[in-house]
């Protein structure tokens, strides 16, 4: 059976409403969506690190709770959990402020084995940074070998702006690994200074990898591929938070590659009507997302 399996942080988010702790919950981008795939039943497994706490302690437990394997977490004994304040403003969308150590690397970690058509799941920093990156391209090297979907998530912060620079030939060299490529139209302003999907899919990101998914928030989804460019406007709906749904959009659209049969050879052959029902999926995992406080789609959530 084929598998999503991901790389990426892992951290407590504790997330504010008017200045005052409304929830704790384990959070991180791959992390969102790794967990919203095992809620809807995908065979799923995750890569990333944790101290050997009581944070780090309950958030593998709640992987497993949610059918995300933890047989591949590095557990150090020397560095905490680490943890995010999310401040929700009045539209429910967050700000961050993020406490953590370097974790070092793992001598005894062992790379996850990988089959044809399996998915690969990868974003976010984690996937740039040069202390986690013996990771990132060990697992990307398995996947290219294997013939598995590489599915990239850039979710690049402005807290990181400042080494945009630094990071080009990782970003760049993720672009080469990956299939498929998701942005938010945040993300795309930050790294190009435009907000503008198609032009950053012309200059930036066709060359590397012929299809790219960006997401507007309420203003919908961008979908530009080698013989298609769409827009989709997003539902209609009063969102509790947003924390997460783009995490849930990137396993709506993982999870309709998989439950319709959708290999690695056959992405260049999907028409507007397979990549209407990709991206229906995915807005309706992220939709649901919104729709509590959790990072992810609920439990009774039936794609």
């Amino acid at each position: 059976m084929r598998r999503a399996i991901g790389i990426g942080e892992t951290i407590l988010d504790i997330i504010f409403r008017s200045g005052q702790p409304k929830s704790a919950m384990p959070g991180g981008a791959t992390f969102n969506t790794m967990i919203s795939l095992g809620r809807a039943g995908v065979p799923t497994s995750f890569v990333t690190d944790l101290g050997a706490d009581r944070v780090g302690d309950a958030i593998r437990a709640f992987m497993r709770d949610n059918g995300v394997a933890d047989t591949n977490v590095s557990v150090n004994l020397d560095v905490q959990s680490p943890v995010s304040l999310a401040f929700l403003d009045e539209k429910s969308n967050a700000e961050y402020e993020f406490y953590r150590t370097p974790f070092p690397a793992d001598p005894d970690w062992e790379c996850p084995a990988v089959e044809r058509d399996d998915i690969v799941v990868m974003g976010s920093y984690y996937a740039l940074d040069p202390q986690s990156r013996y990771k990132v391209t060990a697992l990307l090297d398995k996947a290219r070998a294997a013939g598995a979907i590489v599915y990239y998530d850039i979710n690049f912060r402005r807290n990181h702006q400042a080494q945009a620079v630094r990071l080009a030939g990782n970003l760049l060299e993720n672009y080469e690994y990956a299939d498929i490529i998701r942005c938010s139209d945040e993300d795309i302003d930050i790294l190009y200074g435009t907000r503008d999907s198609a032009e950053v899919y012309r200059k930036n990101t066709a060359f590397y990898c012929p299809r790219l998914i960006c997401t507007r928030g309420a203003e919908g989804v961008d979908l530009h591929t080698g013989g298609l460019s769409k827009h989709y406007a997003s539902p209609a709906l009063t969102p509790v938070s947003t924390i997460g749904a783009g995490d849930s959009f990137n396993a709506g659209v993982i999870y309709s590659l998989l439950t319709n049969r959708i290999r690695r050879e056959d992405l260049d052959s999907l028409d507007e009507g397979d990549w209407d029902g990709i991206i229906r999926c995915a807005q309706a995992f992220s939709a649901n997302t919104c729709l509590s406080i959790e990072n992810y789609v609920s439990r009774d959530f039936k794609p």
